[in-house]
């Protein structure tokens, strides 16, 4: 194998797991440090510099981070659930307990001056409010449109209040407005063309994917009054115009927001809700989490059930039929539901709602304006740029590519942000910026480290709840506490440090085997060298995952090489603490994505 070159700025980047993971690349370790270290104001702004809402991710992320997190991989492996670090929850405890004028102190202010370029973005969700924040202090006059009365698209109309309170939605969604950004609330824009035809200089689209999947079978449309597409439900419970629903309720669809609709039906009058889903339990979208929090409110979830018939008596809804299936595979591994043969299944019910999907509608786009839309009606949209076949006009968000999630909207309107100051500035949009990266020793004396190096062993900590008999009876009361200060503290002593990195000096090493000896993990092997698949076989401890990177030296004094499996290192600073020649040393890899503005314009360009 070739000597690992550590001036790469994505070899660390990808040690680093969970920033890899996040689609903003949020520096996790670096602010889960500042809160063991009792700065909110920083941790939080480390997160607002990446993914500008850090109170509302705490409470709904999807957590991508959390499954590539190495505590997970380097626990115990006899516990039954090895778990990962509560990023996403520490990222609340920032939220939480910063000061608010801090943190206002340390954010950019309005540009003094415009510098003549109007910006349209269409709809008022995660992705354009990321856009708006990126360019605003730029001086780019911004106009944030949206057909409902408040800014946050479905951060506010879709996620119920249990999960996040309206305060946080306000607060986060304030500190993007006092940019200077312009919001025009109840305004809905029907017009492509006649936006074009109003001079603004770029627009974008990110007005989500607002329509949700019907169900059409027999007795849809005789008991409509009382069937319920859940994405318009939800919205409807948030504006405050439906306050109640019948005592018997089915939700259809096992994604979260079906998790969001059973629960929140739990706290409007319904007595018997069930979920019911045609796949699998563990096949269901939505996020384990969301699963298990809607059992724990009693909601019991019934999988491999199709749909059959909406039973009605007199135009009111009595009732479903359900087929029972079950999953089979074909011998290319090919997975299809197959009717079991049992007898149909039937539940009585006052009320279902259909959370089968969602779906873009764009009938505001006219198909001649020059954007190319896919056979599925969705628009071309290049993955890197975020730009559509049309120069000036850019999607993000679920408009682009579909249903996701906020931490990706985000990630889509910074991509879209630096193409639309690079396109205003004659620029080639494709010359993406490189992004900052330092890396610097963390050495304090011959065993110090200016980093909590020590490997808690405590268990992930369980976030508190607020008891059922009051969450149950107002839609409103957030059910998640949050971690206190000191479980926060606790919760963050369980990180890695997986971006204090090891770094290796080849020409210093005497081949003692030292840091052999001491490695708790038996990461650290001096071997010959060879390809990469049969070297893996040879470590100490064999690197079993051919997805994460091997980090090997140039040839030592014997010719032989260090392999070090980036894999399961504890980045506890034991080899380096032990070496005689202090060839290993901690070094801190911090990596900043570049955001619009000069730091991604190509020098010399002249604006167009």
């Amino acid at each position: 194998m070739k000597q690992t070159d550590i001036g790469a700025p994505d070899y660390f980047h990808k040690v680093v797991d969970c920033q890899w993971a996040c689609p903003a690349h949020t520096p996790v370790p670096e602010y889960i440090r500042l809160i063991a270290a009792g700065r909110y104001d920083d941790a939080y702004m480390v997160n607002w510099h990446s993914n500008v809402f850090p109170g509302i991710l705490g409470r709904t992320c999807d957590r991508p981070c959390e499954p590539a997190c190495r505590r997970g991989r380097v626990e115990d492996h006899n516990q039954d659930k090895p778990e990962p670090v509560a990023i996403c929850r520490l990222k609340r405890v920032a939220a939480d307990n910063k000061d608010v004028a801090g943190v206002k102190a340390q954010m950019p202010k309005p540009a003094a001056a415009k510098n003549g370029k109007k910006i349209a973005c269409i709809g008022a969700g995660p992705a354009s409010l990321t856009v708006a924040r990126d360019l605003a202090p730029l001086g780019y006059q911004v106009t944030v449109f949206d057909q409902d009365p408040r800014a946050g698209g479905m951060i506010w109309s879709q996620i119920p209040r249990f999960r996040l309170p309206m305060e946080v939605i306000d607060e986060e969604v304030g500190y993007v407005l006092d940019l200077g950004v312009e919001f025009k609330g109840g305004v809905k824009v029907d017009s492509m063309k006649k936006l074009l035809s109003e001079s603004w200089d770029a627009i974008f689209v990110g007005s989500g994917a607002p329509r949700g999947r019907d169900l059409d079978i027999p007795g849809r449309k005789e008991a409509a009054k009382n069937i319920h597409i859940g994405i318009d439900w939800l919205s409807s419970v948030s504006f405050g115009h439906t306050d109640k629903i019948g005592k018997r309720v089915i939700v259809l669809g096992g994604g979260n927001t079906a998790m969001d609709c059973c629960r929140s039906s739990k706290r409007l009058g319904g007595e018997d809700v069930k979920v019911i889903v045609r796949s699998g339990y563990d096949e269901m979208k939505a996020s384990p989490w969301e699963k298990e929090d809607a059992q724990h409110e009693g909601i019991p979830i019934l999988n491999y059930l199709v749909p059959k018939i909406f039973e009605h008596s007199n135009g009111k809804l009595t009732g479903m039929t359900f087929e029972k299936v079950k999953a089979v595979r074909d011998d290319k591994g090919r997975r299809s539901l197959v009717p079991t043969g049992e007898p149909d299944q039937r539940f009585e019910c006052d009320d279902v709602l259909i959370a089968v999907g969602q779906e873009n509608a764009f009938p505001w786009i006219e198909r001649d304006c020059g954007i190319e839309f896919d056979n599925s009606g969705m628009p071309v949209v290049d993955k890197t740029t975020m730009q559509s076949t049309a120069k000036n006009i850019f999607f993000g968000g679920d408009s682009a590519f579909g249903p996701k999630n906020i931490i990706w909207a985000v990630a889509h309107g910074h991509d879209a942000a630096i193409s639309i100051d690079k396109l205003l500035h004659g620029e080639d949009l494709k010359e993406r910026p490189s992004p900052i990266v330092n890396l610097s020793s963390q050495k304090m004396g011959i065993h110090e480290w200016s980093y909590d190096n020590a490997i808690s062993p405590d268990e992930r900590y369980v976030v508190p709840w607020k008891d059922k008999k009051i969450t149950l009876k107002n839609i409103k009361v957030e059910v998640e506490l949050g971690f206190d200060p000191m479980t926060g503290f606790k919760e963050a002593q369980r990180c890695l440090n997986c971006d204090v990195q090891t770094v290796f000096a080849d020409k210093l090493c005497i081949e003692c085997d030292a840091c052999v000896d001491i490695c708790p993990m038996d990461c650290i092997t001096f071997t010959q060298n060879g390809e990469e698949a049969e070297l893996r076989t040879r470590l100490t401890a064999p690197a079993k995952n051919a997805t994460q990177d091997l980090y090997v030296s140039g040839p030592l004094k014997t010719g032989k090489i260090m392999a070090k499996d980036e894999d399961v290192c504890l980045h506890c600073g034991l080899c380096a603490e032990r070496c005689p020649t202090g060839a290993w040393d901690m070094q801190k890899f911090l990596l900043d994505l570049t955001h619009a503005g000069h730091g991604c314009r190509t020098p010399h360009k002249k604006a167009a």
